[in-house]
C-alpha cells in the first residue's frame, strides 16, 4: 500500500457512516447475539482459536453479520477477502480463488472469503465456489437475510456451520445507542450530544433490533440539530422520531399503552370487528411490537374464543405464526394482518375453556379412579385382576359408537364439554343427536 492509498483508506475510515465508524474490532465490543458469541458457544471459542470452517451468518439487517465478518478479519491470522454477491462477477471469483491457491502453496497461509448477501450468487457461481471449499483453499463465509435453506446450495450448506442472528434487543440497542453519543473517537461524542431517555428507549423500541437503523438516526439528529444555549445537541423524542422518519405513538411495549393496546386487539378479534383488530395490529407493528408475540396472542384468541366453532381458526394462526418467525418484517405484516381477520370473522365458542376450567376445577377437588374396563390390559397379570374386562370396541357397533361408562364413577354423570350452537360445534350437537338417538 502505497501513501496514497493510505490516505484515501484514512479518510473514507473518517467520513464513514456512524454504523461503520462504530462497528466492532474485537469480539469483547459486539453487542447481543450471546447465544452464539458467549465465552462458552462455539463460535467465540473459534474466532479466538483461529480454527474455523466455512460459515453461513443468517439474519435479519443489522444484527451483526457483517460485524463478526470483520472481527474475524481483525483476528485471524489468514488471508481476509470480501466481495458482494449484489456487484460480484466471475472474473472476481477466479481473482480470489487464484490468490487463495497462491496464499496456499506458497505461505501455507489459508484465506477466508467473505460473501456478504451470498443468497444473491446463482447456482452456477455457488457451484463455482464449490470445490475450492470442499479442498481447503478457501474458507467461505456468506451472510445473507434470507433463509440458507431455500436460498443456498444444499453441497455448500453441508460443508458450512450455519449461525441465526437474531433481532437485537432494547437493551443491546440502547447500550450501542449510548456508546454512539458518548463515544469521542469513533462516535458522535466530540459533538456534545445529550439523548433523553424518552427519546432513547422511542429509538430503541421503534429499530426493531436493527442496529443501523438506529445508529443512522442518532448520526443524522445529531448533523441536522444545532447547539442550545448550553452549547450542547438535545436529542429529543420530537427529533429522533423526526430522524428515523417513525411519527410517535402512544405505545410503551412495558407500559399501559402495551397492555391497553393488546387488550383492544384481541377483544376486537374475539367481538368479530376484523376493522378494530387489524387497526391495533396496525398500531402494535408500527410501534415496534416483536412479531412473535402478536403471533401468540392470535394462536390464543383462535382457541380460547373460536374454538370448535371454526377448528380451522387455530391451524390458520399456527401456520402464521411459522410463516411469521420464517419470513420476518416487513411480510410479516400481512400474514398477521391475514391471521388476525379470520380469528375476527370466525363464528366464536369458549365451549373448550369452559369445559377444561370445570375439568381441572374436578380434579382438584375429587379423588376419581379410573373404571376397571378402561384400564390398560396389556401388560402380564392384567386380566386377572380384571382390567379391560368388558370394554366395548366402539367400531364394532353402528356409526362406531356404544353407550359405555367412560367417565369415573365418582363423578358420573357429570358434563363437562358441551358445544354450542355456532359454526362447526353446530354439526358436533347435531352428530352427537344421531349417533345417541336423541330427537332434535
Amino acid at each position: 500500500m502505497d501513501l496514497f492509498d493510505y490516505m484515501r483508506e484514512s479518510r473514507m475510515e473518517q467520513e464513514a457512516p456512524l454504523a461503520s465508524r462504530l462497528r466492532p474490532r474485537t469480539l469483547e465490543e459486539i453487542v447481543g447475539q450471546k447465544h452464539i458469541l458467549g465465552k462458552d458457544r462455539l463460535l467465540y471459542r473459534a474466532i479466538r482459536a483461529d480454527k474455523l470452517s466455512s460459515l453461513i451468518f443468517y439474519g435479519p439487517p443489522g444484527t451483526g453479520k457483517t460485524t463478526i465478518a470483520r472481527v474475524i478479519a481483525n483476528t485471524t491470522k489468514a488471508d481476509f477477502t470480501q466481495l458482494n454477491a449484489t456487484v460480484a462477477g466471475k472474473k472476481d471469483m477466479e481473482a480470489v480463488t487464484a490468490r487463495a491457491k497462491d496464499n496456499l502453496g506458497m505461505y501455507g497461509r489459508k484465506t477466508i472469503l467473505f460473501v456478504d448477501e451470498i443468497h444473491r450468487f446463482n447456482k452456477g457461481q455457488q457451484d463455482y465456489l464449490l470445490p475450492f471449499v470442499e479442498d481447503g483453499t478457501l474458507i467461505l463465509i456468506g451472510a445473507t437475510t434470507e433463509n440458507p435453506y431455500f436460498e443456498v446450495n444444499g453441497a455448500l450448506l453441508s460443508r458450512s456451520v450455519i449461525f441465526e442472528l437474531k433481532p437485537l434487543s432494547k437493551e443491546d440497542i440502547l447500550e450501542l445507542i449510548h456508546r454512539a453519543v458518548t463515544d469521542t473517537e469513533r462516535g458522535m461524542g466530540a459533538y456534545q450530544p445529550e439523548i433523553t431517555e424518552e427519546a432513547a428507549d422511542f429509538l430503541a423500541d421503534i429499530s426493531g433490533g436493527d442496529a443501523r437503523s438506529a445508529l443512522n438516526a442518532i448520526e443524522l439528529g445529531v448533523l441536522t440539530t444545532e447547539k442550545s444555549g448550553d452549547g450542547k445537541i438535545h436529542l429529543t423524542l420530537d427529533v429522533m422520531s423526526e430522524c428515523i422518519q417513525k411519527r410517535t405513538v402512544q405505545y410503551d411495549r412495558t407500559g399501559d399503552n402495551h397492555y391497553d393496546t393488546i387488550s383492544a386487539f384481541i377483544k376486537s378479534m374475539r367481538g368479530s370487528d376484523p376493522d378494530a383488530a387489524v387497526y391495533y395490529l396496525a398500531k402494535m407493528i408500527y410501534a415496534g411490537e416483536d412479531e412473535r408475540f402478536i403471533a401468540r396472542r392470535i394462536m390464543i384468541c383462535a382457541s380460547e374464543d373460536v374454538g370448535n366453532a371454526d377448528p380451522m381458526a387455530l391451524t390458520v394462526a399456527v401456520s402464521a405464526a411459522q410463516a411469521v418467525e420464517r419470513i420476518g418484517f416487513p411480510e410479516a405484516q400481512i400474514i398477521l394482518a391475514q391471521a388476525a381477520s379470520y380469528v375476527a370473522c370466525a363464528p366464536k365458542s369458549n365451549s373448550a375453556v369452559m369445559a377444561i376450567s370445570k375439568a381441572m376445577e374436578s380434579v382438584k377437588n375429587r379423588r376419581t379412579s379410573v373404571p376397571a374396563h378402561l384400564q390398560d390390559a396389556h401388560y402380564g397379570g392384567a386380566g386377572k385382576l380384571g382390567h379391560g374386562t368388558g370394554y366395548k370396541y366402539a367400531h364394532n357397533y353402528p356409526n362406531h359408537y356404544v353407550e359405555q361408562q367412560y367417565l369415573p364413577t365418582e363423578i358420573l354423570g357429570e358434563k363437562f364439554y358441551e358445544p354450542s350452537d355456532n359454526g362447526y360445534e353446530h354439526q358436533i350437537r347435531e352428530y352427537f343427536r344421531k349417533i345417541k338417538g336423541e330427537e332434535a
